[in-house]
């Protein structure tokens, strides 16, 4: 069995060579706790978006319970011109002021109530027998 060379048996070449593969071993070795510390934060956002969805939900629920006013689930408004579409949908014939206090009843927020009826008036979804009256 070959015995190994001292550091003083090495030659320049030889020595050079060991401090680069030592040099490389070390930068991997940061590189895998750079990943694994990046790793763990990762973890620990999702524990705490999983922990303000669940009290974000509770909160949600005793506004909704007083009878308030709450957020969707992903925390965007609901979809305007499909809620529009269902109660003219479910109405048959409605007034702009019937759709207005249903949607408020609903809780969706429709400031751009006339816009969307025209959308849809636009697309043939709705049509407008009557003056402020649609129909599916």
């Amino acid at each position: 069995m070959a015995r190994k060379k001292t550091a003083d048996e090495l030659s320049a070449d030889e020595l050079y060579s060991l401090a680069q593969a030592r040099q490389q071993e070390e930068e991997e070795d940061q590189r895998q706790a750079v990943k694994q510390e990046i790793d763990e934060l990762k973890q620990h956002r999702r524990d705490l978006l999983a922990k303000q969805r669940k009290e974000l939900a509770a909160i949600d629920s005793k506004i909704k319970r007083l009878g308030g006013r709450t957020r969707s689930k992903n925390g965007s408004a609901v979809n305007v011109t499909d809620a529009v579409l269902a109660i003219v949908q479910a109405a048959g014939q409605i007034s702009t002021k019937d759709i207005k206090s249903e949607l408020d009843r609903q809780g969706v927020v429709a400031s751009n109530l006339s816009q969307t009826l025209a959308y849809l008036k636009r697309q043939g979804r709705v049509s407008s027998p009557s003056r402020s009256f649609y129909a599916a």
